[in-house]
């Protein structure tokens, strides 16, 4: 039995209490965001009238490393925190490889994920702010788990606009937000305006995390004190998701470990900005030199087939312009039931990482395969990743394997962020045989390029 124990968790007086800020040692910052109405630098000002104060602070803070975490905040963690670091002993030996295989487990938590870590520091902030009233929007729903979570414990009224398709998909998601209080609508819905210009032009749409972002940020503008909270692609989300990498950093400096190779799923970016933070400041600082990987659905290949330009954030073109990778915000991915990962870009902070070299490799995997290797997973390790997770499970199989293949021993860490237990509808297909791998065309692609806005 090696000396390595299956489980890490961290002490008391190592867990972080203040998020890394990877900006802060990035040797270019990524260009800003652009105000949809003069096409200028945004301001705090432009920012003001949707999200809370601090979080506007965060969002535009590139000079401070490290932020403190309120002490709010970290009482809230500590329910849940520290996640484990888990040696994958099992997959190890099923796939006889001599790879170290580890992964951070962000699923103890009723939200399922990683996502109660922003949902908790933003919904802090808006209570402190006064702030009576949130909306916000959820693919997969565990953000909107997350949220109704926070904003329970912290007694806010909650609106989640939930992706039509996923709404669909997983009932019991919008059931347990109900039971912490949200209001959840199934977007695009009739109750607001760009919801229903959506639904003028495609009846039948199923709905994508740009529609419904377009649809919380109508209603939290024009309704008294509220804000419009953002689960993904921010900056700010990217910050307080940082405390994964940390927390990752800080347990396998305990067992005298660190990753050759690290891997994250990525969507719109706080899942793989997640895992990455304090082991990109490292590469950034020239202290270290893992190889990271950022994986995504083939059916929604923002970063491995899209263009890095400017685009709306949703779907109505409300938002700020983010220069990210992008499939253009009129793209509606196939009804692929990894639906946090349905988003037209990507953070324009991992963007800019990758196009500049620093993210060492973008992935696009098939559904078939993230299952298989799901499934495989579920049986060995026995946790039931969920459909987003396990495209991380699927790329870190894969390396593993190459080091079969090759016979180098690299230790390879990966983010698994969510459980699969509301996702069982996606098994049931899988195990019947009804998963479809829908790749978009390069012509249905440029649809959605079309769609991005000219600029200068």
């Amino acid at each position: 039995m090696s000396k390595i124990p299956y489980r890490t968790y961290l002490p008391e007086d190592k867990l972080p209490k203040a998020w890394y800020n990877v900006r802060a040692d990035m040797p270019e910052q990524h260009d800003p965001y652009l105000n949809p109405a003069t096409l200028k630098p945004v301001t705090m000002d432009d920012l003001l009238p949707i999200f809370c104060e601090e979080l506007c602070r965060q969002e535009v803070n590139t000079t401070d490393r490290f932020i403190e975490i309120p002490d709010e905040v970290l009482s809230f963690y500590r329910v849940y925190r520290p996640s484990p670091l888990i040696r994958a002993y099992n997959l190890e030996k099923e796939l006889k490889t001599p790879a170290k295989i580890y992964y951070k487990f962000e699923g103890n938590n009723t939200s399922g994920s990683h996502k109660l870590n922003s949902a908790a520091a933003q919904v802090y902030y808006a209570k402190k702010q006064g702030v009576t009233n949130l909306t916000t929007e959820t693919g997969a729903g565990q953000w909107g788990t997350a949220l109704a979570m926070a904003a329970s414990y912290f007694k806010i009224p909650l609106t989640v606009y939930m992706v039509k398709v996923s709404a669909q998909q997983k009932p019991y998601r919008k059931a347990i937000m109900e039971t912490y209080g949200a209001k959840v609508v199934p977007s695009p819905s009739d109750t607001t305006e760009s919801g229903r210009a959506i639904l003028a032009k495609d009846p039948g749409s199923t709905g994508s995390l740009g529609c419904a972002i377009s649809e919380a940020i109508e209603v939290a503008v024009n309704t008294p004190n509220s804000r419009y909270v953002l689960g993904s692609v921010l900056d700010q989300v990217l910050l307080h998701q940082a405390i994964i990498g940390s927390e990752a950093k800080a347990a396998m400096d305990m067992l005298g470990e660190y990753p050759d190779i690290i891997i994250g799923c990525a969507g719109g970016g706080s899942n793989f900005g997640g895992i990455m933070s304090e082991y990109m400041g490292d590469k950034l600082k020239g202290r270290g030199n893992p190889y990271f990987i950022a994986v995504e659905p083939a059916s929604c290949p923002s970063m491995t087939r899209g263009k890095y330009a400017y685009d709306f954030c949703d779907t109505g073109k409300t938002t700020p312009l983010a220069k990210m990778y992008t499939l253009g915000c009129e793209f509606i991915p196939s009804s692929i039931h990894a639906g946090g990962l349905r988003y037209h870009g990507m953070s324009p902070t991992v963007s800019k990482l990758y196009h500049d070299g620093f993210v060492d490799e973008a992935r696009a995997v098939r559904q078939s395969d993230v299952f298989k290797a799901a499934a495989l997973f579920s049986k060995i390790e026995t946790i039931l990743p969920a459909p987003e997770s396990a495209h991380a499970i699927c790329a870190a199989i894969d390396e593993a394997v190459k080091c079969r293949e090759s016979g180098e021993s690299k230790t390879i860490l990966f983010n698994l962020t969510g459980t699969g237990y509301f996702d069982m509808a996606a098994y049931m297909n899988y195990n019947e045989g009804k998963l479809e791998d829908y790749i978009p065309t390069d012509e249905e692609l440029q649809k959605g390029f079309d769609s991005l806005p000219k600029i200068d």
